[in-house]
């Protein structure tokens, strides 16, 4: 199972592209979109549809997670967060996918096991799912990679490895289909 985990911002969007057989997880891709303040708010919001729409493009995931709107240090802040998320889940079910959302919480506690883990706790076991050499970079990169992993977690060990069975089995075009019994 592929998923496509976002951590959604006005000036960097995190994402991250995880793939699991229910056992052990692999890193596909991950980083930052990172749009300039100089742009402008539409510009930006604009950039960070269209290059959600290309990544998914590129990776076809399973599903996509997404974390919610949590915290912000004002008004205007969670506002342009909000926007931004809004952005990214429109870029994932315009191009036809499922979407989960996580509150920060739920990341912490499906990727550490404790709720209220500290950033550098939730990226040091990033890194060591995912078998990495160090950790992700940007810091939105590894949040997004947390989210990714945190929608493998939730859904079971037995429902992902289902899922690539029953993924790797089907036929790819009709002329591999053989009816049950032949």
């Amino acid at each position: 199972m592929k998923v496509f985990g976002i951590d959604p911002g006005s000036e960097r969007t995190g994402y991250g592209c995880v793939e699991s057989d229910g056992g052990r997880h692999r890193l596909v891709a991950c980083g930052a979109i990172v749009t300039p303040p100089r742009l402008g708010f539409p510009a930006q919001l604009l950039r960070i549809h269209q290059q959600l729409a290309a990544l998914l493009a590129e990776h076809r995931p399973d599903c996509v997670a997404v974390e919610s709107v949590f915290f912000a240090a004002n008004v205007r802040s969670a506002l342009k967060l909000g926007h931004a998320r809004g952005v990214a889940l429109l870029a994932a079910v315009e191009a036809g996918y499922t979407c989960a959302e996580y509150t920060p919480a739920e990341v912490k506690r499906a990727v550490v096991g404790y709720g209220r883990a500290e950033k550098r706790q939730v990226q040091e076991m990033v890194k060591l799912l995912l078998g990495l050499p160090e950790v992700p970079t940007p810091h939105d990169a590894a949040d997004a990679l947390a989210v990714a992993i945190c929608h493998l977690h939730s859904q079971g060990p037995a429902v992902v490895a289902e899922h690539v069975r029953a993924t790797r089995s089907a036929p790819k075009s009709w002329r591999d289909y053989r009816p049950p019994g032949e």
